[in-house]
């Protein structure tokens, strides 16, 4: 898994269109891991927090993107 230092330089040169996509993936990545956390199929639970931490930071940067252009 990437760096948190990775993970905000990579979303940080994104479009707030292609923000939104990521969003839209991370979310579905989050309900397939709650999903196998249910099912007692996960392996590493701190995924479920990584994937959520990623959500707000992709929420974060989409908010100051279009902060920063009104």
């Amino acid at each position: 898994m990437r760096s948190t230092k990775e993970f905000l330089k990579d979303i940080r040169e994104k479009s707030v269109d292609e923000l939104a996509k990521l969003l839209k993936e991370k979310k579905l990545h989050l309900f397939e891991l709650k999903l196998k956390f249910k099912t007692q199929q996960l392996t590493n639970p701190n995924e479920i927090t990584q994937t959520r931490r990623d959500i707000s930071r992709v929420l974060t940067l989409m908010k100051e993107k279009e902060n920063s252009n009104a």
